[in-house]
């Protein structure tokens, strides 16, 4: 899909997503060898974002399986339709039970999930596995199948090969450690809040019309509240749907009022906003 590095930049960039050096090589060489591509870091970073914009500059189809807690191999993989089987039975009275499992059990009857999905598109196709950990362990045991030989098995219809290897992207809060053979098979890219220049070009970017001194005042000022200990410090999304309230508000600067009235779209939980309160010092930032 990439033919450099600095293709990676210049494309993704295209689309709204601006890559720092390190993504733009992680993207470029999982491209390149195949590889599935594990993303990990804090929440509101960017990492569900990359992979949509992979899929947007490659003109690729994108298959998306949100991991959860419950997630099962039906979910995940495939299940059959069980009603659609249930009226070919009762229509098929008259039939032998080995010629009607033999019909049931084929295509017509089989729902694809999202693995099966990525693995049998004969187009280009971004396989996205978002919050990884958050799904239960056992199904990193069918994930090792899939990113190992891209292939699924179904007992009733064999080995189903991909064709056309999906790019992979798997996300990660590291809420739970991943498997280290899951982590073998994958190339690694940890995504930090990014440093204060690049969240301004971000801002820019993502909130047309924002002038540079109020765009940097916002980036200072979410840097000061990550710097504290926070429940759950502000996300890029949340940099920028704050720096979208205050155009909102007709703010041209930060004050302490402003401020405090709209600290509940950057920060989630109200001892965090307690603290940032009572911490918080404009004059210092």
């Amino acid at each position: 899909m990439f033919t450099s590095v600095d293709d990676v930049r210049a494309r993704l960039a295209e689309s709204g997503y601006l890559a720092s050096p390190a993504v733009a090589t992680t993207v470029f060489l999982a491209d390149r060898l195949g590889k599935p591509l594990l993303v990990e870091g804090p929440a509101g970073v960017g990492k569900t974002e990359l992979a949509k914009a992979v899929a947007q500059v490659a003109g690729a189809r994108l298959v998306r399986l949100q991991c959860y807690e419950g997630v099962d191999e039906s979910r995940a993989l495939y299940e059959w339709n069980h009603a659609k089987q249930l009226l070919r039975i009762s229509a098929g009275r008259d039939e032998t039970w080995d010629e009607t499992r033999t019909d049931i059990f084929s295509e017509e009857f089989l729902l694809p999930r999202p693995l099966l999905t990525a693995i049998r598109g004969d187009e280009p196709t971004v396989l996205l596995i978002d919050e990884t950990d958050k799904a239960d362990v056992e199904v990193e045991g069918l994930l090792l199948e899939v990113l190992s030989d891209f292939q699924v098995t179904v007992p009733e219809l064999g080995t189903i090969t991909a064709t056309r290897r999906p790019f992979v992207v798997l996300t990660s809060n590291a809420s739970r450690e991943l498997s280290e053979a899951l982590r073998r098979r994958c190339l690694f890219l940890h995504i930090d809040f990014p440093e204060e220049e690049l969240e301004r070009r971000i801002v820019r970017l993502k909130v047309p019309g924002i002038e540079a001194a109020l765009a940097e005042s916002v980036v200072r000022v979410i840097g000061a509240l990550r710097a504290m200990d926070l429940r759950k410090a502000p996300s890029v999304a949340e940099t920028i749907d704050w720096a979208r309230t205050l155009l909102a508000l007709g703010a041209t600067t930060l004050d302490e009022s402003v401020v405090r009235e709209s600290l509940g779209v950057i920060l989630k939980h109200q001892d965090d906003i307690l603290k940032a309160g009572a911490k918080l010092d404009l004059d210092a930032v």
